[in-house]
């Protein structure tokens, strides 16, 4: 789904990649915010507790090694490109993309992030937690714009690929350290 929002797709729809991709960050934070603040208001009658907070990076790390995830398969409706212009395909992605749980969950970090704004203490340190996670979801569609010509299409997507294999163990060494320096700090 990434790779269709690239330069070379973009100008075969007649639209502008960067429009779209604009459109498409800021509905990813947008979708990230809303999570946040709908988590934090929630979580805010409960106590924070970075001690819990550590335990759930901990074990989200343990998850993302072990690879046993819970998901289901839903993708963003592709038939948008061909229906909406640029930026609301853009923004409809990207909203839906920093929401998290209305597409596939590829890592336990999504749930940790929700589990962590619901311990944040209240809405405005999940918003901020929210709008990171929006941001960077949403990165990644950033390193296709040399991808202007089918050939820099497909070895664009083949190192996409290859990175996120490599992403996946920067994010458990990222939630282990969040591990370990939220127990600390408790």
């Amino acid at each position: 789904m990434l790779t269709s929002i690239s330069p070379l797709g973009e100008r075969a729809r007649h639209n502008r990649w960067a429009v779209t991709v604009t459109a498409y960050v800021l509905g990813s934070l947008l979708g990230g915010a809303t999570t946040g603040v709908v988590l934090g208001a929630a979580g805010s009658v409960l106590p924070r507790s970075l001690l819990l907070a550590a335990a759930v990076c901990a074990v989200a790390a343990v998850v993302d090694v072990v690879r046993r995830l819970p998901t289901y398969r839903r993708q963003v409706d592709e038939d948008w490109l061909v229906r909406y212009r640029g930026w609301v395909y853009g923004l409809g992605f990207g909203y839906q993309l920093g929401l998290g749980f209305v597409t596939i969950v590829t890592s336990a970090a999504t749930y940790a992030v929700w589990l962590l704004e619901l311990l944040s203490g209240g809405w405005r340190a999940a918003l901020l937690i929210g709008v990171w996670f929006g941001l960077v979801r949403s990165l990644p569609v950033l390193g296709l714009r040399t991808a202007t010509t089918p050939e820099r299409l497909r070895v664009m997507a083949f190192r996409l690929d290859q990175l996120s294999r490599g992403a996946g163990r920067v994010t458990v060494a990222t939630l282990a350290a969040s591990a370990v320096v939220l127990g600390v700090a408790a």
